[in-house]
């Protein structure tokens, strides 16, 4: 007879649902595991032969197999210990059958029977909702687990605990939710003295998240700027929390079950790998793209990357996910993300300053810039240039505004973005907007459509350009509270489309 029990295999942030067949059989006695199963999952037949042994409990001299289906499905990682153990337990009569097949289980055993925590465990539950199955787990995972509405998640400590809880000797409660955890205190943008056309563009972008790029002088305040971005953006929402916490959980990032609010803040050294930055690797994990999805991505240094770093970067700014190609799966991570890149003007960084530059000027500069390509720089709305900053003002106490009244504003141009894109699928912002929606939100008034066809004609913008124009103006113009866009807003986003630092 075949016993099943029941878990998940991960592609992306998709858990695959897998059937686990196990079945004792005459012959001689051996534990093999099928279904295209890799070294951590080979290996779980010894930590379950331990785990049993540690309880008493004695594998029968017959030949066990169990199966791990579709066997077509690479299956990666330790967390298949437990669905393997519970299938064993169920075909020896020693926990109920039908208890094991209504269950989806998913972790790590010890050798001494704990159950060690695994990653995934929020995915695994949106799974377990949608097969209607309760969903089993280690302790460490079930804060995590809980935060899905519907999910019954049952998390001992142990696999004997698992088996008291399944033959009714200590029935364990459902776990509960982790608390939400209160986001860090953030910089203050009063903080960065002058620089005030630099934290209008900063505060463009929070609002309607458009990608900026900051071009100035070593010391002259971009990772400052960059740094305090946090604090004048709105928190997640109940719906991007949770689908930002399922790429976290896959990454094992989730800190006890706790979710937090604030959006995240990744930002990679400029000697990171491609895997690293749009992600791959062994099991194709996610990389800082997908990490900073519905957040900040802060690329200091931005020409020092790797050329092929930054060119993989074009696809996933366009279409909001990235897709990890593999010999036998593509895997799909999201990665809406708001690019925040920095840069010197040119190598030794004092291009603009006659009494530092070297003898290279304007050529350096031109070569320096020209490591970000065209089509990528295209894909910019804002660009700024961040000048040295006079001692004198170094010295004048700050009088800029603080992240709260910015971040009041930015909270209410985002609202009525949400109005105004309720129930349009895939956009929530106005960069996400284009083609019809974007003609029937953002068309200019005569004055303003007039400027921006003289404004094309004479900087010759590309058509990527002249539309991501009119999504900076209507951003500007939510923050105006302007219902129209009028030639001021178009002046000012096309000010801000002008080249920074060549």
């Amino acid at each position: 007879m075949v016993t099943r029990a029941y878990t998940v295999a991960f592609e992306g942030i998709e858990a695959r649902l897998v059937e686990v067949q196990c079945a004792v059989s005459p012959g001689l006695p051996a534990f093999s595991i099928v279904g295209l199963p890799d070294k951590a999952v080979s290996e779980a037949r010894d930590r379950i032969r331990a785990a049993l042994g540690s309880m008493a409990i004695a594998l029968p001299s017959k030949r066990i197999t169990v199966n791990l289906a579709p066997a077509d499905l690479p299956k990666e990682g330790s967390h298949f210990d437990l669905p393997i153990a519970m299938a064993l337990l169920a075909e020896l009569d020693i926990v109920p059958r039908e208890a094991v097949e209504t269950t989806l289980a998913l972790g790590e055993l010890a050798l001494d029977g704990t159950l060690m925590p695994i990653i995934g465990a929020l995915p695994a539950a949106m799974t377990a909702v949608e097969e209607d199955r309760l969903l089993l787990c280690p302790q460490p995972c079930g804060a995590e687990a809980a935060w899905v509405d519907a999910a019954t998640v049952i998390a001992p400590r142990s696999l004997a605990a698992a088996i008291q809880h399944f033959t009714g000797q200590a029935p364990l409660d459902p776990s509960e939710a982790g608390e939400v955890l209160d986001p860090p205190a953030g910089r203050d943008l009063s903080e960065v003295k002058g620089q005030e056309r630099a934290k209008r563009a900063l505060e463009i972008a929070a609002a309607g998240r458009h990608h900026l790029l900051m071009v100035g002088t070593p010391g002259s305040g971009k990772s400052m700027l960059a740094q305090r971005l946090p604090g004048i953006l709105p928190p997640l929402t109940a719906a991007e929390a949770l689908e930002t916490s399922m790429i976290h959980s896959l990454a094992g990032l989730l800190d006890e079950g706790g979710i937090s609010r604030a959006r995240p803040f990744q930002e990679p050294h400029h000697t990171a790998s491609m895997a690293a930055i749009v992600g791959g690797g062994k099991g194709a994990k996610p990389g800082q793209i997908s990490l900073a999805h519905n957040g900040v991505l802060f690329m200091d240094e931005f020409p020092e990357f790797a050329r092929p770093v930054l060119e993989t970067l074009r696809q996933p700014i366009e279409t909001g996910d990235v897709v990890i190609a593999r010999a036998n799966a593509h895997v799909r991570y999201p990665c809406r993300f708001l690019l925040i890149a920095a840069a010197n003007p040119c190598r030794c960084g004092y291009m603009t300053d006659p009494a530092r530059a070297c003898a290279r000027v304007p050529v350096c500069g031109e070569e320096y810039m020209n490591r970000i390509s065209g089509p990528l720089l295209d894909r910019f709305d804002l660009r700024v240039d961040v000048p040295p900053v006079a001692f004198a003002d170094l010295d004048a106490p700050a009088t800029g505004e603080t992240s709260a009244i910015v971040a009041a504003r930015v909270a209410e141009a985002r609202k009525v973005q949400a109005r105004r894109f309720d129930g349009v699928e895939g956009v929530r912002v106005n960069a996400d907007a284009g083609g019809a929606l974007l003609d029937d939100i953002a068309g200019p008034d005569p004055e303003g459509r007039a400027f921006l066809a003289r404004a094309a004609d004479r900087f010759g913008l590309t058509a990527r350009g002249y539309h991501r124009i009119l999504r900076v103006a209507r951003t500007i113009a939510d923050l105006d509270g302007s219902d129209t866009v009028r030639l001021p807003h178009i002046a000012e986003a096309v000010a801000f489309r002008l080249p920074a630092g060549r």
